[in-house]
């Protein structure tokens, strides 16, 4: 019975996954993601119901288009496996099991899972496009909001520490609301700002400063490796031209929830 109670949330976390990857293609583009049918982005043909199992109909489908015979990505796969498994670890170390679901254990697991929703969505966006997208953060300080609420009402926690972070929020999105007025734009810089606030609610101070000092160093390296790459191909670009070119929200969210994971595997065997 336990066993089957995992493979339900397996499933679960890989519809999630096949929702993240509809998600990321769409919400750039300021594409409806919740009425709209799926279809294939080559010829444009709307998906039945037998294309849309994640992770299976992948496979049936040899990785190709049922109608037009396009191939599809492998990060579709990637992405429905890799939240699946996700999903069933964060269940598994939070000690979410048949005999423990209570109404908390529930709770703190689905803000967890919307969590999760929001930092893939920012990672597989500014991947694929270096932006920091604006609903998305926008969906991030609501959640934000209601587990802050939660846990000073459920739970008790302190009201001080959580008003900080509603202060951030609001002096971060004044400034931002300063900047569209003024340059006609979102600042990336912003967007990053409000994703940390973000992280620190859900995560906690030390994740955050952890996936910081982590990102800072990928970023080293990723410049290092790159100016390499460009001496041998005596294609000079400057150190801010390939900082610009970084997706820092992508490495961010990245060690974010591998510092998060591992930071539960760790409180589950050794504490």
């Amino acid at each position: 019975m336990e066993t089957f109670f995992y493979i339900i949330i397996f499933i679960i976390g890989s519809l999630f996954g096949s929702f993240y990857t509809l998600a990321v293609y769409r919400i750039p583009k300021r594409q409806d993601i919740t009425h709209t049918h799926s279809y294939c982005p080559n010829c444009n043909h709307k998906l039945g119901l037998l294309d849309l199992f994640p992770i299976f109909s992948y496979i049936f489908l040899r990785g190709k288009c049922r109608y037009c015979g396009e191939k599809i990505r492998p990060r579709y796969l990637i992405l429905e496996v890799l939240s699946g498994c996700l999903f069933l670890a964060i269940a598994y170390f939070m000690g979410l099991n048949l005999e423990n679901l209570s109404f908390m254990k529930v709770s703190e697991y689905c803000f967890v899972a919307l969590y999760l929703t929001y930092v893939i969505l920012i990672c597989g966006i500014d991947k694929e496009n270096r932006k920091i997208d604006k609903y998305v953060n926008i969906y991030g300080v609501a959640i934000s909001i209601m587990y802050m609420s939660y846990l000073c009402i459920v739970e008790g926690a302190s009201i001080y520490r959580y008003g900080i972070y509603l202060i951030l929020y609001i002096l971060i999105l004044l400034f931002d609301t300063i900047t569209l007025k003024r340059f006609a734009k979102s600042t990336y810089t912003d967007g990053i700002l409000l994703m940390l606030v973000t992280m620190c609610v859900f995560t906690g101070e030390f994740v955050t400063a952890s996936a910081i000092i982590f990102t800072l160093l990928a970023m080293a390296i990723y410049i290092l490796l790159y100016k390499l790459k460009n001496k041998l191909n005596k294609n000079m670009k400057t150190d801010k031209q390939i900082s610009s070119e970084i997706g820092i929200g992508f490495y961010l969210g990245v060690t974010n929830l591998v510092i998060f994971v591992l930071i539960l595997i760790y409180n589950y065997y050794i504490l």
